[in-house]
């Protein structure tokens, strides 16, 4: 009598196991997923800004609406107005996307309330301060940079564990070093002949700094969007990182390198009415939407560690999408895939192996 009484409550424990394995392989998935995403994001972004207006900005000596400016101007400035142009598509994407999925009356409800506030500033941290730091990053050293900011699984991770008290295990330690092993293997290309006394030191610092950044909003924003639907996430994330890089982060620089704000709004509007250059940021920036939704729900759903150790083969998926749309479509030389970094890729999917299971294994324990 007393198992058959105890069957209903066994059964109700094993269907709950199989919901939360099923809700965890699809979370895996979605982590994955944004990596591949975010490959096409960096692919885009690259060769949007190698036309049209862009090339005048680069060229030895400007001569169009970047003359005369600071080469501080070029370094730093330009690099948060191509951020800022992607993250202004991104958010038109989102708007437009979110309002055709009937989100934009929750999207205005939510901008006040506390998970607002925080998705708020993660993305202040993550999309401005972030994003343009690892793009000085890559100007200044190029793609040795991408294992350093793919340090951000590891200070994601262990936001997760002391801030969320998320499960932080052993073996899951030991894949995020594989997935950074694996990081700084597919970078390896780059690093010779690499002089670390001058702009190089100064790029890998940026790309750190990109690191911290992107690890505090993987680990706040996937908090926070299990208590915020992603799509509303998402929106609240791009159009904080546009505003915020198109105003404010545009205008500090500028008068920084002594041009001031009117020289960065005038090279800001040149790039946004550039159709040569802005159809290829404009898709750039609706990977980046997609992007990073799958970042935060990916995180939401198995965790900091994990979700971001997943997302972190974008080190791979990077110089990948960028053989094939910058190399192979349009032709450029130098984004060939040399034989390091197909081992390294392989290395990566052992290291996300490895982060998986140890991360499943924590979990059923719990």
């Amino acid at each position: 009598m007393e198992n058959v009484q105890n069957a209903p409550a066994a059964n109700v424990e094993v269907v709950k196991k199989a919901r939360d394995k099923a809700f965890w392989k699809k979370g895996l998935f979605i982590a994955i997923f944004s990596g591949f995403l975010y490959g096409g994001y960096t692919s885009f972004m690259t060769e949007g800004m190698m036309h049209g207006v862009w090339n005048d900005i680069y060229a030895d000596v400007p001569t169009g609406v970047a003359a005369g400016v600071s080469a501080f101007f070029i370094v730093y400035t330009v690099s948060a107005i191509g951020a800022a142009c992607v993250d202004i598509g991104s958010a038109i994407w989102s708007l437009f996307y979110g309002g055709c999925i009937g989100q934009l009356g929750d999207f205005k409800r939510t901008l006040g309330t506390k998970p607002g506030k925080i998705l708020i500033i993660a993305a202040i941290i993550g999309g401005p301060l972030a994003s343009t730091a690892y793009v000085i990053g890559l100007q200044m050293a190029g793609s040795i940079i991408v294992p350093i900011a793919a340090l951000n699984a590891a200070i994601g991770a262990i936001i997760g564990k002391f801030a969320f008290k998320q499960k932080l295990t052993g073996g899951m330690i030991l894949g995020i070093i594989i997935c950074f092993g694996a990081a700084v293997l597919i970078g390896s290309s780059s690093m010779t002949d690499l002089d670390f006394s001058g702009g190089a030191a100064l790029g890998c610092l940026a790309a750190f700094c990109a690191a911290v950044g992107w690890g505090i909003e993987g680990a706040v924003g996937g908090y926070a969007c299990c208590m915020v639907d992603t799509e509303i996430a998402i929106i609240i994330r791009q159009c904080t990182s546009g505003l915020v890089n198109a105003v404010i982060l545009v205008s500090i620089l500028s008068i920084m390198g002594g041009d001031g704000i009117g020289s960065g709004f005038h090279v800001l509007t040149a790039c946004l009415t550039d159709m040569p250059s802005m159809w290829m940021l404009f898709v750039a920036g609706v990977f980046s939407s997609w992007s990073f939704k799958f970042w935060y729900k990916g995180a939401s759903m198995c965790g900091a560690a994990l979700g971001m150790g997943c997302n972190g083969a974008y080190a791979f998926w990077g110089p990948f999408w960028c053989l094939i749309i910058c190399g192979l479509i349009f032709g450029h030389d130098g984004f060939m895939i040399p034989a390091v970094g197909w081992i390294g890729a392989l290395v990566m999917v052992a290291g996300i192996m490895i982060l998986a299971i140890s991360q499943n294994k924590a979990t059923q324990q719990q």
